[in-house]
């Protein structure tokens, strides 16, 4: 295998079972010591975290689990230290670790809605910010966010979750601003899968097409030294993979930026702004983002 992690250390959360147990499983066969982190038990009342670590010992791989929730900055600096303690560093944070708590938004409790955004969004800052302390003196990184087409398109009784995955592209935009530098690199990705998170959600069909290893190899490669693109969004399912990109369509320019504008005006002229034709992508510039070039910089 060309892309190794030898001498590499990686922490995935939610790493029990799904998504996050593949990831693991990848990592650790390319050379990698992995730290599995999981709060779940199976039906016996095991660790799921101390089961896919048997599995990675048992294939001559170096893991060792973590119990720890990422909903707590206690939790989140545990995991680290796990990491930090056992191994004796850390070059990869993949932020995996999700639950549901589906309810139409007019019937959602607060406590389900605290609960996504605890472990989503507060858990991804919880994990991540003792990470890339570690990782800015160290001057290496990768990390990898979770975001879901729930957030990017909408799905039906998950506002909590969707607010939540789209919390985690935000937070992307403006921590690859601040720890590049250092040769940290971050990037998002969207991934599909028939786990135990999502059952029942897919029809049978569709379950056996996105498995949850389908998205490993594109996580793998952003994980690994070769990769040096930060800041992107990356969907996939079925072994189809695509960037996603925030795009603005051409717009229009009412008035001369100093008389009043009418909501008149607006409604005349709707469908050219509605439109998404020719559109372009959003560039970074530190200040007001308009097609690619900033209005005013700071």
């Amino acid at each position: 295998m060309e892309i190794g992690f030898e001498n590499r250390v990686a922490i995935v959360t939610g790493a029990g079972a799904g998504i996050g147990r593949a990831y693991a499983l990848d990592l650790a066969k390319r050379g990698a010591k992995v730290v599995v982190n999981d709060m779940g038990k199976t039906s016996r009342g095991e660790w799921t975290a101390d089961g896919v670590v048997d599995e990675i010992r048992r294939a001559g791989g170096e893991a060792c689990p973590s119990h720890e929730s990422v909903a707590t900055m206690m939790g989140g600096n545990k995991i680290v230290e796990t990491a930090l303690g056992h191994f004796g560093g850390l070059d990869v944070l993949i932020n995996n670790a999700g639950i549901l708590r589906d309810k139409t938004f007019i019937n959602m409790t607060e406590q389900e809605w605290d609960e996504v955004m605890g472990v989503h969004l507060k858990g991804a800052f919880c994990v991540t910010q003792p990470a890339v302390k570690y990782m800015k003196e160290n001057r290496y990184g990768r990390i990898l966010f979770t975001a879901s087409s729930s957030g990017m398109y909408g799905n039906f009784g998950q506002s909590n979750y969707g607010a939540a995955k789209m919390g985690v592209i935000g937070l992307m935009n403006t921590l690859k601003l601040e720890v590049g530098k250092y040769n940290i690199r971050v990037n998002t990705v969207a991934p599909n899968a028939d786990t135990g998170m999502t059952r029942g959600v897919f029809s049978k069909e569709v379950a056996k097409r996105i498995r949850p290893e389908f998205n490993t190899p594109l996580v793998t490669y952003l994980c690994s030294r070769e990769n040096d693109v930060s800041g992107q969004v990356f969907t996939m399912s079925a072994g189809w993979f695509a960037r996603s990109a925030m795009v603005s369509g051409k717009g229009v320019c009412v008035g001369d930026a100093r008389r009043p504008i009418l909501a008149e005006e607006i409604k005349e002229r709707f469908d050219e702004i509605m439109t998404i034709d020719k559109a372009r992508e959003f560039e970074e510039c530190g200040g007001i983002y308009q097609l690619g070039r900033p209005l005013t910089g700071r």
